[in-house]
């Protein structure tokens, strides 16, 4: 069951991607290499769900995020389907259609935010460009935008720099909502916030996704944060998904060794709380040496002889939940 009782069937799918690739030219000796950031990447997101994503940094979370929305300076492989509708292949028009109904939030507030702008005109841009509303209406919906996230009228007159960091995260909220959107990628939304501020952002993304309807991939590092706002969780390793499930099930029953890690990791509210901490060995790979087989074998503390040369697919480890681990401990 996932963490708030949603239940769709997969044609209720939004998003749909298979076998996406995303790789950067790099020189490795003084000869050309690929940084692999995304490698083969395959999943679905449900509409009106929030996906968790989450995994140490350089796993290639962000990178995925980009690349759904088409923001990455390199070609993306693979294919991305929103609502049917082919993005990967789509050209220049027939995606500016697209892209109000798909939006990013930003983890730095401050620096996705114009600083020569005042909210009011940045919000006007957006709503004009996209012609979200008459002209003539325009200063209306900014008011009716900073109302919904919680701010005042008067700040449309005000620049970034007179805002804390949570005021502009919500500056941040409300321009991706201009446009009306049904899918919202938040990378890292609360990780430059105080953690009082933290839960605030988080409040305000559901009460608007109740609201709006909206969809959501939400990419951090706080596991505490993705298992209160997600109904499902994909954790990357080195540009690979190793293991997708419902929040309550992979908190409760991780199968993966590095989803294990990671749990481990988490602390406990109570004080005398006991947890054995899982202690990874090594550096993550970097992303020009990858290693053969599974790609976690050289860290993985359950490593087999046969992981070092057989790469592991995501498959069913509860087909009735639709729990998925790339692991062959349960080949």
């Amino acid at each position: 069951m996932e963490k708030n009782g949603k239940d769709r069937a997969p044609e209720d799918s939004l998003l749909k991607v298979r076998h996406l690739e995303v790789a950067f030219p790099s020189r490795k000796g003084g000869k050309k290499a690929l940084v692999r950031a995304v490698n083969g990447v395959s999943f679905d997101v449900r509409k009106g769900e929030t996906l968790g994503l989450v995994g140490e940094s350089g796993c290639g979370k962000t990178t995925l995020g980009r690349a759904l929305l088409r923001l990455t300076p390199v070609p993306v492989k693979g294919e991305i389907w929103y609502d049917g509708e082919a993005i990967h292949t789509a050209g220049s028009n027939a995606f500016r259609s697209l892209r109000g109904q798909m939006q990013m939030i930003f983890q730095d507030p401050f620096s996705s935010l114009n600083p020569r702008m005042t909210i009011g005109q940045m919000l006007s841009e957006v709503l004009t460009v996209h012609k979200v509303v008459p002209r003539g209406d325009v200063k209306k919906k900014i008011e009716e935008l900073l109302d919904i996230v919680g701010l005042s009228r008067e700040y449309a007159g005000r620049y970034p720099h007179e805002f804390s960091g949570g005021q502009r995260q919500r500056i941040g909220i409300a321009r991706a909502l201009a446009v009306n959107p049904r899918l919202i990628v938040c990378d890292e939304p609360v990780s430059a916030l105080d953690v009082s501020i933290q839960s605030q952002i988080i409040n305000l993304l559901n009460d608007l996704q109740d609201e709006f309807g909206l969809t959501y991939i939400f990419i951090a590092h706080d596991l505490s944060v993705v298992k209160h706002i997600s109904d499902r969780v994909a954790v990357m390793y080195l540009g690979k998904i190793v293991e997708i499930a419902g929040s309550d099930e992979l908190y409760e029953n991780p199968g993966h060794p590095y989803t294990k890690a990671l749990m481990s990791a988490i602390p406990l509210p109570e004080l005398d709380g006991k947890k054995e901490r899982i202690l990874l060995k090594g550096d993550l790979p970097g992303p020009l040496d990858l290693p053969g087989g599974c790609s976690f074998h050289p860290r993985c503390p359950e490593v087999m002889e046969r992981c070092r040369s057989i790469e592991p697919a995501l498959e069913p480890f509860c087909r009735k939940s639709g729990h998925e681990v790339s692991c062959l401990l349960y080949d």
